[in-house]
């Protein structure tokens, strides 16, 4: 394979700046760009000080260099690593002389398809690595990087062993009938398809959990216009986020972030007042918000505690009523005329905070975020992974049909291999290309 380089850190000024080299010429192309000490004699996993010079000899810039010899690298190939000053100008140089000198443009995430395809790690670790990158919270963090150790991985390998084991059985109860142990294969399936069945719904049960860590509760802040929703939003976020006027109506448009409440990560969505208007940019956005209504798993509902609970409220309410939801009633330092009946009510102040740490509180009881221990759990936080966890217990049902209804053990053996197929695909032992082209596109270029 060529070569490959490419800056590894984000473009801006900063204290450094990485540019990556991986491919058997790496260290052929550094030697012309390197002035140091002993070029010649690099050992690996050590570093050098020097300067990066051009064709001319002009000194580029002042750096330090890390050498990594095959096949104990990331990428399994020869890894260097050139440490410059931090900006945009004199990283594009150092990048624009290693292309020059024989290297090719890293393409999006190839150092990471180089370390899957060299057998460094396995699909499921290569997806974790851009799931840790961009982890919104401390536990997704964590159980990308549980993922990243390969933990996932190991599980769906015992699995697909299990189920070859049996097609091995299978095989041999096909090419020596006169032995008649088909019995003894049939009630072996039903103990081993049985107790990885068990395994694979443990699993797929796991998404749920992992699905609200990676992508967060889904949590709308609705009510009436001039009640304080995007007040609340600055307050959860800790920064004037959304405008806040005296003016109903002012938020028009959907507003969202993602934020950490004591562990539950939220991905939290401000939207327009919801009431009757005759202003056609201000019913667009009430239509929005009604949409995010539909969609929400956790909705905030702010009354004002200085208005009486009104028709408007009570449809609201009645919208919200099959949710998990939390009413604020809200501006309490300044009056209270409301008196809402039902348990997941708050009082609070967005103004003097009163009452925040108890709606905090109240998230964090709702979604039992330290019930998920994401150290000891083998968790799916990957769509992908789910899907082919859920198509692989079809192929187990179909199986298991089949032994219920007498049908010969031989004839099993293709939903088997399907089971196997799907499990493959997790790791990246069968998969397509196309599918791994599509997985390392999401990844930034340098990675």
């Amino acid at each position: 394979m060529k070569t490959i380089a490419a800056i590894s850190t984000p473009l801006g000024v900063g204290g450094i700046s990485i540019v990556r080299m991986s491919g058997e010429e790496s260290l052929a192309i550094l030697k012309k760009v390197f002035n140091t000490k002993d070029i010649e004699h690099f050992p690996s996993h050590t570093v050098k000080y020097g300067h990066i010079i051009d064709e001319n000899k002009n000194i580029i810039d002042e750096v330090l260099v890390s050498y990594f010899e095959a096949p104990k690298t990331y990428t399994g190939e020869d890894v260097c690593e050139i440490n410059c000053h931090g900006g945009n100008l004199v990283t594009r140089q150092i990048l624009d002389l290693l292309l020059r000198n024989g290297a090719t443009l890293a393409t999006p995430g190839e150092f990471t398809k180089r370390a899957f395809l060299n057998g460094k790690m396995d699909l499921s670790q290569a997806e974790a690595v851009i799931d840790v990158i961009e982890s919104k919270s401390l536990k997704e963090k964590n159980a990308s990087m549980h993922q990243l150790q390969g933990v996932l991985g190991k599980k769906i390998n015992e699995i697909k062993k299990n189920f070859v084991d049996l097609l091995v059985d299978m095989e041999a109860n096909i090419d020596y009938p006169e032995y008649d142990i088909e019995e003894v294969t049939r009630e072996k399936i039903e103990k081993v398809i049985e107790e990885n069945k068990s395994e694979l719904k443990k699993l797929e049960a796991s998404f749920e959990n992992g699905r609200v860590l990676k992508n967060g509760v889904n949590t709308v802040i609705i009510g009436k216009p001039n009640v304080g929703k995007s007040s609340l939003l600055n307050v959860l976020l800790k920064e004037e986020r959304a405008i806040v006027t005296e003016i109903p109506g002012t938020t028009r448009d959907t507003i969202e972030e993602y934020i950490t409440i004591n562990g539950v990560p939220l991905k939290i969505i401000d939207t327009a007042g919801i009431r009757e208007t005759n202003d056609k940019v201000e019913e667009i956005g009430v239509e929005k918000s009604k949409k995010a209504i539909e969609n929400a798993e956790l909705v905030l509902f702010i009354l004002d505690a200085t208005r009486d609970f009104d028709d408007e409220d009570k449809k609201l309410l009645e919208m919200i009523k099959n949710k998990k939801h939390i009413i604020l009633v809200n501006k309490i330092d300044i009056g209270n005329k409301i008196d809402v009946k039902d348990e997941n009510t708050i009082e609070i102040s967005t103004k003097n905070l009163e009452g925040i740490e108890k709606l905090e509180a109240k998230i964090e009881d709702m979604f039992q975020s330290n019930e998920l221990d994401v150290e000891d759990e083998v968790i799916v936080t990957n769509l992908r992974h789910q899907e082919l966890i859920r198509k692989t217990e079809e192929q187990i049902e179909n199986i298991q049909k089949a032994l219920n209804s007498g049908i010969p053990v031989d004839m099993l053996s293709i939903e088997l291999q399907n089971a196997v197929q799907y499990l493959g695909e997790i790791t990246g032992e069968s998969v397509s290309e196309d599918v791994i082209a599509g997985i390392f596109a999401k990844f930034c270029v340098g990675k």
